[in-house]
């Protein structure tokens, strides 16, 4: 049985694992028009094998393409800062990098007023002290100081703004587009909730 392909396919691959197809015309008697042999026959599963094989072809023209701007970087780099082996730079495609962003994000479950250094929030986890965090709402923003850590609340510097129940408190507030290959700023989010009765 061949090996059409109908999905995406690992981009380690060692061998090209594309299977091609070997197209025949029909053999036609030329006085009678009659075909005497029958061409090769146009399936769907011929022409999946063709999508599936312009779709992983470019995959992996992308992929080699990623790679090849991260050593780009990295060479760059070097030049500037010989030794570093890129560890100051992130070209933003999603791949692992010595650079890991923390994202590190929770809600404050009571609003707080101005010159509040108190904040209870939903979960501390991945906070901690003599850090700086983003606090946001839809109206105010501002960075502050982390100067404790307790259980489901974080102590920080005097807030200048005051802000409304959900307030985000963020290590980052910065949202990675690896399609574009670019850092955008996050936005203050709304949900809309419907209550279904279960009877």
């Amino acid at each position: 049985m061949r090996n059409l392909m109908n999905g995406e396919i690992p981009l380690n691959f060692k061998k090209n694992p594309y299977d091609r197809t070997q197209w025949h015309d029909d053999v036609t008697d030329p006085v009678t028009s009659e075909v005497i042999e029958d061409g090769t026959p146009f399936m769907s599963e011929f022409a999946n094998n063709l999508e599936w094989g312009i779709y992983n072809a470019f995959r992996f023209i992308g992929e080699v393409y990623r790679q090849q701007e991260r050593m780009r970087v990295q060479l760059e780099l070097d030049g500037r800062v010989p030794g570093n082996s890129g560890t100051f730079a992130d070209v933003l495609d999603g791949s692992s990098n010595k650079i890991i962003l923390d994202k590190a994000m929770t809600d404050i479950i009571e609003a707080v007023e101005i010159g509040t250094t108190t904040l209870k929030v939903a979960s501390v986890d991945g906070f901690k002290p003599f850090t700086q965090v983003t606090i946001f709402d839809d109206v105010a923003k501002e960075d502050v100081v982390i100067t404790e850590v307790g259980t489901n609340t974080i102590k920080v510097q005097a807030l200048k703004n005051s802000y409304k129940k959900g307030a985000k408190v963020a290590r980052s507030n910065v949202e990675i587009d690896i399609v574009n290959a670019e850092m955008g700023v996050g936005i203050w989010q709304t949900y809309s909730v419907e209550l279904v009765e279960v009877v």
